[in-house]
């Protein structure tokens, strides 16, 4: 039997390469956007039941949950083995998604849910909360997947007992103090997503601190800029498609609160600050026509990717302030 020599050793290694490449690229494709409401109509009639307050909200969660799990290559961000384990951008992607998801997950256990602060917490709402939470990278005893599924799948049942007349334990309140408890938490979500974006490019002033701007200069400590670094050149690709994940999860989850806040955003006439909102974050998930992502200087003859989607953001954010004030005002 003739041993390969060196060459046929080379070009099997080659061949290997390619043919992992290709499935990799194959892999690393985001998912499209879904319609919120059909989806939720689609489970209305499945389910037999009707769209009550809060269906939509709690199917765009489920929905959401459902393509981490179930898009082109599954859930990623666990696995171990080639090529997906060569992979970034998309569990970079997940990871953006599942925080969007756990902060929404959270409001609904404790705010959406309850009418009052000596309310009981809804145990499908529970579970699903403190399922969402495991580690994403965990991929034994138990597998992220695992729970995650657990998580979707109490969602449902809440839906179920939502949905039900009959059933008095599954509430949903759509009061302007419930969606603005939310909204501060994603207002903060979004301005660190806009921050470390906008670090790519960060020139240090090791004279300067916005750390403690506002806050009383004997009880806090001024972080250094120098520990404020320019995001390493490793890590600008998975800023900027952790960034593409959440405001992927946010527009979905938005939409939603489009339909079951319908009353509260028409009473407080904050429509046009909720469409604009959506409006910038649906320009963040453009088709990226570049095949890497590109890091140039802010004037540079190279684009800047993680400008442009921190500025789609900042602008999102900067409306989601003003809803939220509105949200505040009597």
């Amino acid at each position: 039997m003739r041993v390969p020599g060196w060459r046929s050793w080379i070009g099997i290694i080659v061949g290997v390469v390619v043919v992992l490449w290709i499935i990799g690229w194959f892999l690393s494709s985001e998912p499209d956007t879904f319609d919120v409401t059909a989806r939720a109509q689609t489970a209305a009639e499945a389910d037999n039941v009707e769209m009550v307050t809060g269906y939509t909200t709690t199917t765009a969660l489920i929905e959401t949950i459902g393509t981490l799990m179930d898009k082109r290559g599954g859930y990623m961000s666990n696995d171990i083995l080639p090529p997906m384990v060569l992979l970034d951008n998309i569990p970079a992607w997940e990871f953006g998604v599942l925080e969007m998801s756990r902060d929404l997950a959270l409001a609904m256990r404790r705010e959406f849910s309850r009418s009052q602060s000596q309310s009981l917490q809804n145990p499908y709402l529970t579970t699903a909360q403190t399922s969402l939470n495991i580690d994403h990278t965990s991929w034994f005893m138990p597998p992220a997947e695992s729970e995650y599924t657990d998580a979707r799948e109490a969602l449902i049942n809440f839906r179920l007992a939502l949905a039900d007349s009959a059933d008095f334990s599954a509430q949903f309140y759509t009061r302007a103090d419930n969606l603005r408890s939310w909204l501060v938490e994603v207002d903060k979500r979004l301005g660190s997503l806009s921050q470390r974006l906008s670090a790519s490019v960060a020139q240090v002033d090791e004279t300067l601190s916005i750390s403690v701007a506002g806050q009383d200069s004997l009880t806090q400590r001024a972080i250094p800029l120098e520990l404020q670094k320019r995001t390493s050149w490793w890590d600008v690709d998975n800023v900027f498609y952790e960034a593409r994940g959440a405001s992927w999860a946010l527009l979905h989850f938005l939409k939603a609160v489009e339909v079951d806040f319908a009353d509260v955003l028409e009473k407080k006439n904050a429509q046009v600050s909720l469409q604009q909102i959506i409006h910038e974050l649906e320009a963040t998930q453009q088709l990226v026509w570049s095949p890497i992502i590109l890091n140039g200087s802010g004037f540079g003859f190279v684009a800047n990717h993680s400008l442009v989607m921190a500025n789609y953001i900042s602008r999102a954010n900067a409306a989601l302030i003003d809803l939220k004030d509105l949200m505040a005002q009597g």
